[in-house]
């Protein structure tokens, strides 16, 4: 039954739907989506904060921060390098370079005996024997030494292998020639020469491949320990040109002449700066003296005694020849040219060792050599005269006796060398180990003190935020 509606009530209207619940945003990307999120968020919160004073002061903070961090890093690393390859120059390299030069000295002397002792007849002298066994044994020991700190596959590598194999070719030769020659068989001084060219040939000029391989690390690490340190400078003056930017900055806002945080951060990075500049100035310093007044010499020096060496092995093959080995055009005796050749070299090793001597220690043995190699050539000129007139023995007896003697002469000539070369030694080793000591407490120092000036760079920036709470 239906009602009717009552009397004065309006009707009501029907409720309306209710609105569908509106759809979520997408989430920003975050470090799953290749970071784009952390990294719009970082954006924005730089771009927020550079529109504040307090912002913009963060920001400078930050900024000095990390480029006295930087630059205290970087300088540790690079003294570190430097100090590295001026220890390697004194310690490792030099050395090795001697070695090598010791090997090729060694070799040349160990011939040089061994001639000496054949010419003495079938009695060889005990102490030229005993001269030529140290010789052996001297190289093989500082090849050994040499392959220790060397790689197989490398020039000194190769050229320390050839050495090992063949050496004892060599040594073979000449205990042949020995037994031989104290038997009184001819043959003997045809075993002496395959020797001697094997020597001279094949050990030698392998020797000479192996100085020259250690002379080319020497002087890498010469100019590894001379390179100027770049980066060090670099980020030095990028952390002292912001920070001048910085402090003239809040002058210009605030008319303070000084921020003392700021200016903590300035001193530090430039005692740093000089610090560097004046420890790497100083060792480049040194290192070119060891090279310019020592190494030189002493490369000059070495070539001198072998040469003297060679010269002293071929004026005791001509007399043990006696003319039967001639040069290739057949006109003249191999061993006089030969003589006369390393002579000459060793004539002008000597002017250039008096060229590169920078004081009397230095030039007065040197000049005692030249000296020695006039009175030498002159010694010579007799046992020519005295072997072509005829007089073999009394040419052996000028060659290899007491006083007067060629042997006289040479025997005084290696001793005014190797006092040059000790001197010349001894002024390498105070130049090079002093130029090392320039780095002495720059890589630790450096880090420290960029450390404490980024500290006071965020102290002085603190509290010129402090004035805006």
């Amino acid at each position: 039954m239906t009602h009717p509606p009552t009397v004065g009530t309006a009707p009501q209207p029907a409720p309306a739907p209710a609105p569908a619940p509106a759809s979520a945003p997408p989430p920003l990307p975050g470090p799953g989506a290749a970071g784009f999120g952390s990294r719009a968020e970082v954006v924005r919160r730089l771009r927020a904060a550079a529109t504040t004073e307090p912002g913009r002061l963060q920001i400078i903070g930050a900024v000095l921060a990390a480029l006295m961090v930087v630059f205290g890093a970087v300088t540790a690393l690079e003294v570190s390098a430097r100090s590295a390859a001026a220890d390697d120059v004194v310690g490792r390299s030099q050395p090795l370079s001697q070695d090598a030069a010791s090997v090729y000295r060694s070799l040349a002397d160990a011939n040089t005996a061994a001639s000496t002792g054949f010419l003495s007849g079938a009695e060889e002298p005990r102490e030229v024997k005993e001269r030529y066994e140290k010789d052996i044994a001297r190289a093989s020991r500082l090849l050994v030494t040499a392959a220790t700190h060397t790689d197989a596959d490398s020039e000194s590598g190769r050229q320390i292998a050839h050495l090992n194999e063949h050496l004892p070719r060599y040594t073979g030769y000449m205990e042949t020639a020995r037994a031989n020659n104290r038997l009184g068989h001819p043959l003997g001084g045809a075993y002496l020469r395959f020797a001697s060219d094997l020597m001279t040939e094949d050990l030698l000029p392998a020797a000479r491949k192996l100085h020259l391989a250690e002379s080319t690390r020497l002087r890498a690490d010469y100019d590894e320990a001379r390179f100027w340190p770049l980066a060090s400078v670099a980020s030095g003056l990028a952390a002292l040109a912001v920070l001048g930017w910085a402090q003239r900055r809040n002058y210009r806002r605030t008319n303070r002449v000084f921020n003392r945080g700021l200016l903590a951060t300035t001193v530090a990075a430039g005692l740093v700066m000089v610090w560097l500049v004046a420890a790497q100035a100083l060792a480049g310093a040194r290192l070119n003296d060891a090279e310019v007044h020592a190494q030189r010499s002493l490369d000059v020096l070495g070539e001198a005694r072998v040469q003297a060496l060679q010269a002293r092995a071929s004026e005791n093959l001509t007399l043990v020849a006696r003319g039967a080995v001639l040069t290739d055009d057949g006109k003249a005796d191999k061993y006089a040219v030969e003589y006369a050749e390393a002579m000459d070299r060793l004539g002008e090793s000597l002017d250039g060792a008096l060229r590169h001597a920078d004081d009397t220690a230095g030039r007065t043995p040197v000049e005692k050599a030249a000296e020695t190699v006039a009175t030498w050539r002159t010694r010579h000129a007799d046992v020519t005269k005295a072997d072509q007139g005829g007089d073999y023995d009394g040419a052996v007896t000028r060659v290899i006796g007491g006083e007067g003697s060629t042997n006289e002469s040479f025997d005084a000539l290696d001793t005014a060398l190797a006092e040059a070369l000790d001197h010349e030694q001894r002024e390498f080793t105070a130049s090079a180990r002093s130029a090392g000591s320039a780095f002495t407490g720059l890589a630790a120092g450096a880090a420290l003190l960029a450390v404490l000036g980024a500290v006071a760079a965020v102290l002085g920036v603190n509290r010129r935020l402090s004035e805006y709470r």
